[in-house]
């Protein structure tokens, strides 16, 4: 998906929300026809019957299908690791990518468990963004190239993208982001990541509350809050998430720091997230406070916080779950079953 050329960067991402379609109403109607046929009590399996009229309402067809689910993890390192915010150095993201190539991380194996296909986008790892706590994260273009970037993750058509990351250093951009766009305390935000100690934990609020301090006159508008207090990876999954939008694709959300790029286009307008769903709660910072305020309810709660889109993956199994049901149950008149009077 290509943006067209504009005065300023930031122009064609604007445009490109206004011409997001519609979800489905006439799909949502047949599956709940469809629904109230098969060889159960109406509304006995919850939620499942849910994430089935989401998955067709986007999609924009009944029955909906989800044979090509795919998870797309981006990796990008941040100048703010310079504060102390994390206990591990930033090689540490290239080492794990490196990792996921070999097949040896978590996510590996959740994609292998429930056949999901899975790809990581390298964004400019040995060039770290700027400091947020000296200056802008990126510049405008740079930021808005990135989500153009990030777009190309829906291109070799899957049918529903979970979207996950890899970055030393981002729950802390994410918590910045959090306080730059809610407000309250620095700390209201900050969580430990990766495992800092105390003294870590300190540092990282700092920062947080440093940086939002440092570019508060330029605040008041999402895409600012994203390219100043950002990271690529932020960038690249605001747009994925819409570009598959446009594509109808259905996303799933991983953990702290993928709502942070959710957080950001739903500050800009709420409808950017009708198509994703909340694939866990994360045992991260305030998860499940910026959760109440995107109005998604997660589909798991495991105590996870590793990121990789592990908890998202995860929800993938559900959601096939759901949808299995509602393709391969028998109606009541297949099954011979005599329906409710």
């Amino acid at each position: 998906m290509a943006l067209a050329a504009t005065a300023l960067p930031f122009d064609d991402i604007r445009a490109l929300i206004k011409l997001m379609p519609d979800l489905s109403t006439e799909a949502v109607e047949a599956v709940r026809q469809r629904d109230r046929q098969l060889t159960k009590p109406p509304g006995s399996l919850g939620r499942l019957e849910e994430v089935v009229e989401w998955l067709a309402a986007v999609q924009g067809t009944a029955p909906p299908t989800v044979s090509r689910p795919m998870v797309a993890v981006f990796a990008a390192n941040h100048g703010v690791v310079a504060q102390g915010v994390s206990p591990y150095p930033p090689e540490v993201t290239r080492q794990m990518l490196e990792n996921f190539s070999a097949g040896g991380a978590a996510i590996n194996q959740i994609c292998s468990s429930f056949d999901i296909g899975l790809k990581v986008f390298d964004l400019a790892l040995d060039i770290p963004t700027g400091d947020i706590t000296q200056g802008p994260a990126m510049d405008e273009a740079a930021c808005a190239a990135t989500m153009a970037f990030g777009m190309e993750a829906v291109a070799g058509g899957t049918d529903l993208l979970v979207l996950g990351e890899m970055g030393i250093g981002n729950t802390t951009i994410a918590a910045a982001i959090y306080h730059a766009l809610y407000g309250g305390e620095a700390r209201d935000w900050v969580g430990r990541g990766t495992g800092v100690d105390d003294a870590g934990l300190q540092r990282k609020t700092a920062a947080v509350a440093a940086a939002v301090a440092r570019h508060k006159a330029h605040l008041a508008d999402p895409l600012e809050v994203l390219r100043r207090l950002g990271g690529r990876e932020i960038a690249a999954m605001a747009g994925a998430i819409l570009a598959a939008r446009s594509e109808r694709v259905p996303v799933v959300l991983d953990g702290y720091v993928v709502c942070a790029a959710a957080a950001v286009l739903h500050a800009l307008d709420p409808r950017t997230l009708d198509h994703c769903i909340a694939g866990h709660l994360s045992a991260e910072g305030a998860h499940g406070e910026v959760l109440r305020r995107l109005g998604k309810q997660p589909l798991l709660d495991l105590g996870m916080r590793l990121g990789e889109a592990s908890g998202g993956a995860l929800a993938v199994a559900v959601i096939k779950a759901a949808l299995a049901c509602h393709r391969g149950m028998a109606t009541f008149a297949q099954a011979g079953v005599t329906d409710k009077a």
